[in-house]
């Protein structure tokens, strides 16, 4: 018997004549059976490998063949535009099968999540957050909805796994495996991951069901079409974008906003049709956006991240990026957008304006044809999750006793690997200031919570992440997106002006209590701001940077302007060597050590220094020390960093790039420090610095 032909007959018919398949692909053939059994699994493939249907076929399989009824499969992904993108194509197949398939998330209109929970379908497309306020709502009766749930799919699951919304879900999950009264089969979809028994090890966590990894060999062999060009600046890309590939459709990805913006407007003052997508963007200009561009021939759309998770944008032609992302896996998302048409190939074009990003790209390419993608490493030690959760299971139970708690969320493997008796202490840190209160031995808000967190119906509650202060913008009735509050600092020469889905506006009215703008159409050019973290680039790709400025190769599909800059750097840096760390030293007194490290372990080791120069800065790659007091002695404390194996360097706590804890009042300072040092050590990078030999050179 054929992998096929273990599918329900019902399936096995509608994929050969409603779908018109001529068969199934190696991924899809290879789930099959796993997923029958009832284990948990990570499906791995790129991107359009038909990772939906090969979770959703067998699942649909067993829902037939062991007569599920009510709500029995949870759909979840990161962004709500990938649930509506996914929303038409399973309903499609529930409808062929007789099943129903719904989507719940913050933009689902209160009647038609009344509906659902009144008459649940079969499989809800949604997100943790929304599964988060199903579980405490009051308006709910959760027993009876989750009842009947056997299977999860986790779509772009290592999108999850990697930060705090990960464990989130995880909780979520063993809360909702509790009312089930049963271990909930779980799928998790990916395109990119580098340790993928890991993070299947973290999906299936505490399971007992067999788990494995399912990636079979990739179908299409053919090489991609990769080129770099040296561009210079965003009116230069734009002016090759407009040039290059006339005809086609072409995303363009840009890893900022403002500069999506910014080159949404040079490219429109050059004629090319130009569409923008990026998460401040309000749901209707990005769907607008997505849906003309995927009906277009010759345009461009612009996007940040938004677009590298699977959204459906239509059948594209080529993928260029401005600069280059901080991943290989970033890569390979975006990549993986072209070459679905048969006959084409997949390909991306870069187009660097800065010299560090033209470095970053080479490097990625470098790691990349070695096979290279980053590991997948979920945040240690959640103690805010643990104290949210608490919170949430007082709303879910309308108090709880404090013993109970471990009954629900206690198997979470985030929680699981800390010890018992510093959860309790953290609830008794709860109570002391009031954010948790007790009445007889039971849970619930205390006042200090009602008020950190009893906004709007608890509404803060339900995420796991922080968001900047932000001002919606209107032009009329119609909302256009949202912007930092510094957008609108207040300039003499007139009111502010900016740019929103690649337009100019003209600011007239500002609503600060309902953080609300008015605004309307203007030729002036403007700029808007989003303030976001730069996190520090990955050790291996430092390295790279290393490797590909002290090799003495040029990479393939470099254009002439890209070997003549490389060969510049290479020669402005000749002194590279990549089995060293090099201090160089100059004539006034300044050092600048350069580690390739990451900026992580190079903060480190800076805070370790400070008082050794007027002013110690540091990068990615380097440490910087201006007028240095004593040259000898820095030389002699830097060798006895890289030689004694006992000394361990800390990073402050200060830098700008450790991201905020939120729930964070929740913990008392120490366990808050604990908690971030953890997340944020350095001890694996430093070990691997000090299997470097540390070069001392003096410049003259």
């Amino acid at each position: 018997m054929s992998e096929f032909d273990k599918l329900h007959p019902a399936i096995q018919h509608h994929i050969v004549n409603s779908l018109g398949w001529p068969g199934l692909r190696p991924l899809q053939e290879s789930t099959i059976q796993p997923v029958l059994n009832g284990e948990h699994a990570i499906l791995l493939a790129p991107t359009a490998g038909g990772k939906t249907e090969a979770a959703s076929f067998p699942v649909f399989s067993r829902m037939l063949s062991e007569n599920w009824n009510g709500l029995s499969v949870l759909y979840i992904c990161p962004i709500k535009a990938l649930l509506n993108n996914l929303e038409e194509r399973l309903s499609y197949y529930g409808h062929l099968l007789g099943r129903r398939v719904e989507v719940w998330h913050g933009d689902i209109s209160a009647s038609r999540k009344a509906k659902i929970t009144s008459e649940p379908p079969d499989i809800l497309l949604t997100t943790p957050e929304s599964l988060e306020v199903m579980l405490v709502s009051g308006r709910i009766d959760q027993r009876s909805l989750f009842a009947n749930v056997n299977s999860v799919i986790i779509d772009e699951v290592h999108a999850f796994a990697g930060d705090d919304r990960g464990w989130h879900l995880l909780s979520v999950l063993e809360r909702i495996s509790v009312i089930a009264g049963r271990e909930l089969q779980r799928l998790g979809l990916s395109a990119t991951v580098g340790n993928p028994d890991l993070l299947c090890d973290w999906l299936a966590s505490a399971c007992q069901a067999r788990r494995s990894v399912i990636n079979p060999p990739a179908e299409n062999n053919v090489i991609p079409d990769i080129q770099v060009d040296w561009v210079g600046s965003i009116r230069n890309a734009a002016l090759v974008i407009s040039r290059l590939h006339r005809g086609e459709k072409r995303l363009v990805f840009v890893d900022s906003r403002s500069r999506v913006e910014e080159l949404s407007m040079e490219l429109r003052a050059l004629g090319v049709a130009t569409y923008v997508s990026h998460s401040c963007l309000s749901l209707e200009e990005r769907r607008s956006a997505e849906e003309a561009f995927s009906q277009g021939s010759d345009c461009v759309i612009v996007a940040t991240s938004t677009l590298e998770l699977g959204i459906d944008v239509g059948d594209l032609d080529r993928v260029i990026q401005i600069d280059s992302p901080f991943t290989v896996a970033s890569f390979l998302q975006r990549i993986g957008r072209t070459g679905r048409r048969a006959g084409s190939s997949r390909n991306c074009l870069f187009l660097a304006t800065k010299e560090d990003a033209f470095l970053r790209a080479l490097a990625l390419l470098h790691l990349w044809k070695k096979e290279f993608v980053e590991p997948i490493v979920p945040p240690p030690r959640p103690m805010h999750i643990f104290a949210q959760q608490v919170l949430a299971l007082t709303l879910q139970e309308d108090g709880i006793i404090q013993q109970d708690v471990g009954k629900w969320i206690g198997n979470m493997p985030g929680f699981s690997g800390i010890p018992e008796e510093e959860k309790e202490y953290l609830v008794s840190y709860m109570l002391s200031t009031g954010i948790l209160h007790s009445d007889s031995g039971i849970l619930g808000i205390g006042r200090a919570g009602e008020k950190s967190f009893g906004q709007k119906n608890f509404m803060e509650l339900f995420s796991v992440f922080t968001s900047p202060p932000m001002v919606k913008v209107f032009h009329g009735k119609q909302e256009l997106g949202e912007v930092h509050q510094l957008t609108f600092a207040v300039k003499e020469e007139g009111p502010a002006l900016l740019t929103l889905g690649g337009r100019s506006w003209q600011t007239k009215y500002i609503d600060w209590p309902r953080r609300k703008a008015y605004v309307e159409p203007t030729d002036q050019r403007g700029r808007s701001q989003w303030i976001s973290a730069g996190q520090p680039m990955h050790y291996e790709m430092c390295q790279a940077i290393s490797e590909i400025l002290s090799s003495e190769n040029i990479p393939e599909g470099l254009s002439q302007r890209s070997k003549t800059l490389l060969e510049e750097l290479k020669e402005e840096f000749d002194w590279v060597d990549a089995s060293n760390s090099t201090l160089l030293i100059d004539s006034d007194r300044n050092v600048h050590w350069w580690t390739f490290s990451g900026k992580l372990l190079n903060a480190a080791l800076s805070e370790s220094l400070i008082g050794e120069a007027d002013n110690v800065s540091s990068d990615n790659l380097c440490i910087s020390f201006s007028h240095v007091y004593d040259v000898e002695s820095l030389v002699s404390k830097i060798k006895e960093i890289m030689e004694d194996d006992e000394i361990r360097v800390l990073l402050s706590l200060e830098e700008d790039f450790i991201q905020e804890l939120k729930f964070s009042e929740c913990l008392p300072q120490s366990e808050i420090d604990r908690e971030i040092l953890a997340r944020y050590s350095v001890d694996k990078n430093l070990e691997r610095l000090r299997c470097l030999r540390l070069s001392v050179l003096r410049v003259v």
